[in-house]
């Protein structure tokens, strides 16, 4: 399970929670302009702008979670089991794997304006990046600046959706979360009034009475909602601290805290890692579920013109500063 969102301030920004029951061997990973990749199209495909995300590499390849370009198009793959259907290849459409989606679309375009025509092309193809890494059901959000939408490959096809809340989870399809927001219509981070009925003096005997009925729980449903709600009622200053801290704070709301979720497996889901990249700026901040200290790497410190891939490993111990 997983929770991404957009953010704006003075800056944008783009990020998620990565909700898993372990590591995967994730790591910060900045692919240079021209890096090569063979499709599994046939085609090679050479990427026309740097990119930053989390991921992980292998055989020179990243597999990226979450990632941001040097333009500021930022897109994420959270899991969308038994909704996500992929297709063999299509003739006269753009075959793409699961796996190639994030780096062909970064890779390649610098707004959704740009990308949006292309997408209509595209056929989501079933090819695993190997034997013993099989093709996982996802759906995307895609950002940057001006708008957001989300792609979703189902048995009907390929949907795309305009995404005003820059807020995706995970199942059901972003259709129902589009529906099912209008049932919190009444929530409100206002002090409440009585409208029960002018018959009975009924009075707040605390702070936050108006939000009851915000679900509380982790499901994907209720996550959606609770993040759309803190998003739209926060308020921040515009300093790059001020933002990074209150786009934490809003993942901090939805994040899997391990021991409160067991899977199916017996295993128990917790937030492997948060996000946050300032696209404006090419800054991705992260912080680990055993590291809760802000790390930052910047893509503009890389050479976004060389010729091999950039990664940072994550730390993985808690850092505390002692005072005394």
């Amino acid at each position: 399970m997983c929770t991404c969102i957009t953010f704006k301030t003075k800056d944008y920004y783009f990020g998620r929670n990565l909700d898993l029951e372990s590591t995967f061997g994730e790591k910060v990973v900045v692919t240079p302009r021209n890096y090569e990749f063979t499709l599994r199209n046939h085609t090679k495909m050479k990427t026309k702008y740097a990119m930053i995300g989390m991921g992980t590499v292998v055989e020179d390849y990243p597999l990226y979670a979450d990632s941001g370009n040097e333009k500021g198009l930022c897109m994420a793959g959270l899991y969308f089991p038994g909704n996500a259907v992929y297709f063999e290849e299509k003739e006269n459409a753009i075959n793409i794997a699961s796996f190639e989606l994030i780096p062909w679309c970064l890779g390649n375009f610098s707004s959704i304006a740009e990308l949006r025509e292309e997408l209509n092309k595209i056929n989501i193809t079933n090819k695993s990046f190997h034997e013993n890494i099989p093709a996982v059901g996802l759906h995307w959000m895609i950002s940057d600046k001006k708008e957001c939408i989300v792609l979703e490959q189902t048995k009907n096809g390929l949907q795309i959706y305009d995404n005003p809340y820059g807020v995706l989870t995970n199942n059901p399809p972003f259709h129902y979360h589009d529906m099912n927001m209008n049932n919190y219509m009444n929530v409100s981070a206002k002090f409440p009034t009585n409208i029960f009925s002018e018959e009975i003096s009924l009075q707040p005997y605390g702070q936050g009475m108006g939000m009851m009925g915000l679900p509380g729980d982790v499901t994907p449903t209720s996550r959606f909602v609770r993040t759309a709600f803190y998003k739209f009622n926060s308020i921040t200053d515009e300093d790059e601290e001020s933002s990074i801290s209150q786009f934490f704070h809003i993942l901090d709301s939805v994040s899997m805290i391990k021991g409160s979720v067991l899977t199916k497996e017996n295993h128990y889901d917790m937030t492997t890692y948060s996000s946050c990249m300032n696209a404006s700026k090419g800054i991705y901040y992260f912080k680990t579920y055993y590291n809760n200290q802000i790390n930052a790497v910047s893509l503009n410190e890389e050479n976004k013109n060389g010729d091999k891939l950039e990664t940072y490993e994550l730390p993985r111990k808690q850092h505390i500063q002692y005072w005394n």
